[in-house]
């Protein structure tokens, strides 16, 4: 049974306060704004660093309008839908082609590790029936998908720890690979684009970076500022916007590049640490404004039951993205 909310949804105040959802991907489908959250459950799973507490087994999708409120449509997929699924659904996207909605999401295979799947709709808000088989070469978790304006489209992955981003810097998975620490170069996301059909991988990932002002890789110690997980890409005025979360430190950052595949030059800070131990965002443009959605953990104070929210956001004169103040109501 669908659960709505019917009145103005009020910025930085959480979209629903009786059901968890978190990792919110935002998209215009046909003139409406649809989220795609992961769903998080008490799982009964103490905190570590693999993430094991997080042990989502289904999808939902949100309507939202920030004038009118917003509905839950239900589950679009779930765990036992998938064949090569054996745990912890993630946080997902979703995009459009063709008449088709693909929803993306990372997953357990059989072996524990992450892989990323395809699922198809023919309505934005499901059912979803998902590809047999993972994706072919993919790897590590939070994909995020741009449908560039010539039609061609990037996949973006990777989060280290649980992410298992730092596990494949040979190519092939080894628990032994350990992420950079100090003055090491920090380890970015990875893009490759995507098959004609988005079903595949239509090239190796490429590792992206993510440099200074002056054309310098940041280092891993510079955890106010590198990559930890969450990439999501958007356009403003022809420039990409790389924003991602910087786990350890807790915020939200980003970088800008003429290119999808980077290099992207960090910039700054778009939120504040918020309640919980991190963030996962998405920035989309609905009716002419431009929104964040991100999570926290303000209602449930457990950092695996986390509650979605947004806020409009705003570009100065330079195209840089004025930091949330949220406190804004």
């Amino acid at each position: 049974m669908n659960q709505s909310s019917n009145q103005k949804v009020q910025q930085n105040t959480p979209l629903f306060t009786d059901i968890y959802f978190a990792d919110p991907s935002a998209h215009v489908f046909d003139g409406k704004l649809y989220v795609y959250p992961s769903h998080d459950v008490d799982s009964g799973i103490g905190p570590d660093d693999t993430g094991d507490q997080y042990a989502m087994r289904d999808y939902h999708v949100i309507e939202v309008n920030p004038e009118k409120g917003c509905v839950d449509h239900g589950v679009a997929i779930a765990m036992e839908d998938i064949p090569w699924v054996k745990k912890q659904l993630w946080a997902p996207d979703a995009a459009y082609k063709d008449g088709k909605y693909y929803l993306f999401f990372p997953a357990k295979d059989k072996d524990d590790i992450f892989r990323i799947g395809v699922a198809i709709s023919d309505s934005p808000t499901g059912p979803f029936k998902a590809q047999p088989e993972y994706m072919k070469g993919s790897h590590s978790i939070d994909p995020a998908v741009l449908m560039d304006d010539d039609g061609e489209s990037y996949l973006y992955v990777g989060g280290l720890w649980g992410g298992q981003l730092e596990n494949w810097q040979t190519g092939e998975f080894s628990l032994d690979s350990k992420e950079p620490t100090g003055d090491q170069e920090a380890l970015g996301p990875k893009v490759a684009k995507l098959r004609n059909d988005l079903l595949e991988l239509g090239e190796e990932f490429h590792l992206i970076k993510i440099v200074d002002e002056n054309g310098n890789p940041l280092l891993a110690k510079e955890e106010d500022k590198r990559f930890f997980e969450g990439a999501w890409v958007h356009k403003y005025n022809g420039l990409y916007y790389l924003s991602y979360s910087t786990g350890t430190t807790h915020t939200l950052a980003y970088a800008i590049s003429e290119s999808p595949y980077g290099p992207f030059t960090y910039k700054g800070t778009i939120l504040d640490p918020v309640e919980g131990w991190t963030t996962h965002h998405s920035i989309v443009e609905f009716d002419g404004k431009w929104f964040l959605f991100y999570h926290d953990a303000s209602i449930s104070k457990r950092d695996n039951l986390r509650s979605v929210m947004f806020t409009e956001i705003k570009y100065d004169e330079n195209g840089c993205i004025l930091k949330v103040n949220r406190d804004l109501r």
